[in-house]
Formats: structure tokens, sequence, C-alpha cells
């Protein structure tokens, strides 16, 4: 073999190598940005998790919220209410009632995929629902009532949209139920379509298609 020749298949062989290198870097990087979306049951937990208040007085931590007895009443009264309840018999104002609660509440935006046109939980999605049975079933979070809230992007007709909504959060719970053992009537779910689009300014941005989480109660205070 000539040296020219040597030269021309060195090249090649190097050509082929780095291209190879470069694909092997590019998925571990889309594998990386995968595993980014999905939470871990300890992120879960610090965002639900509600925050202690400091039990000596006189001691001062920063400004400390009063809760009013007459809202603290009547948002009791409100989670009796649904309670229970299916996703789809919640009246329009009942659910505007619900995200004017859950404003102040610990709560956590999941990036939750679900198959095209479909409520079954992808399975890319599934390390992040595991992760949220796990913390639900936590005994700082056992026993808590939480809003499970569906929206989607702003793709599509408003009844379309609701309707599945409605139908990926009640997805959400009976995962939760099946495989976690958590009761059914702890996990209020509700649906907003593409009516409270997280990122108004990109409405068709993946982060509109999401699922809330939202602990509506302490536990050690509720009285069920």
């Amino acid at each position: 073999m000539s040296q020219h020749s040597a030269t021309k298949t060195l090249t090649a062989i190097l050509s082929v190598a780095t291209i190879g290198a470069a694909l092997c870097l590019g998925m571990g990087t889309v594998r990386a940005e995968e595993k980014d979306k999905n939470v871990t049951e300890e992120q879960i937990l610090r965002a639900l998790v509600p925050e202690k208040k400091p039990l000596t007085r006189g001691l001062s931590v920063g400004p400390q919220q009063q809760v009013d007895p007459a809202t603290a009443a009547a948002e009791g009264k409100l989670v009796q209410k649904v309670r229970g309840r299916s996703t789809r018999s919640l009246s329009f104002a009942e659910r505007e009632e619900i995200a004017a609660v859950v404003k102040d509440k610990p709560k956590i935006d999941l990036e939750i995929n679900f198959d095209y046109n479909s409520a079954d939980i992808s399975a890319k999605s599934l390390t992040s629902v595991q992760a949220l049975g796990r913390a639900l079933s936590n005994a700082e979070l056992k026993g808590s009532t939480f809003v499970v809230a569906g929206h989607t992007d702003a793709a599509g007709g408003e009844v379309y949209n609701q309707e599945l909504s409605e139908r990926r959060a009640e997805a959400i719970k009976r995962y939760l139920v099946d495989k976690y053992g958590i009761n059914g009537t702890d996990l209020v779910t509700v649906g907003y379509g593409k009516s409270k689009l997280k990122d108004p300014n990109q409405p068709m941005a993946e982060s509109n298609r999401r699922v809330q989480v939202v602990n509506m109660e302490n536990k050690t205070t509720a009285s069920k």
C-alpha cells in the first residue's frame, strides 16, 4: 500500500471514529436531559411539606403569616366538600374556588408526559410518578389531602382540553391508589384544560403540559 493510500485510509478511520464519538455524546446528552425532567422523592417532599412554624414565642425568624380562623374554616369546608368527588363532577365555580385556595399552599409542578391524545402515562414519566407515590406515602405527608390538577397547553379546543386534563389527573390518581395504596379520598383530582397556562407567553410550550400537586392541609392540624 502506498503512503498516500495509507494516509487516506487512516483519515477515513479517524473520521468514522469522530462521528461515532459525537453520536454517543449526543445520545448521552439526550438521556441526561430526559433524566433531569424527572423529580426525586426528596424534591417532592421539600416542596409539599408545610413550613414548620417556631414553637417558642418571642423568637422571631422573620414575618409569620397569621391564619385567619374564618379562612381556615372555609378552606376546611371546601376540602370536605370535594374529597371523594369524581373529577367531572366538579363545577366551574368549584374548580375556581380550589384554584384560589391552592395559591398559597405547598405545591409542585411535575412534567408528566402522556401518550399522544391519551391519558396513559408515558414510560419516561413513570419515574416521576413513582417518586410522587413514595413521597405521598412518607410519614411527613401521609394522611394529608392533596389536589392533583391536570393542565394542557393551548393546542386544541377548550372542551377537548378540559376533558383531557381531567382524564390525565384521574390517571395519576389511579396509579397512586393502585400502586401505592394511597387513600383515594385524600386525592382531589381537578382539570383546568388550557385555562391556566404556566407560561402564557408561550402557550404551546411543554411547561404548560403539567400536573400540579398541592398539599391542601397540614395533617397535624386537620380533622378528618
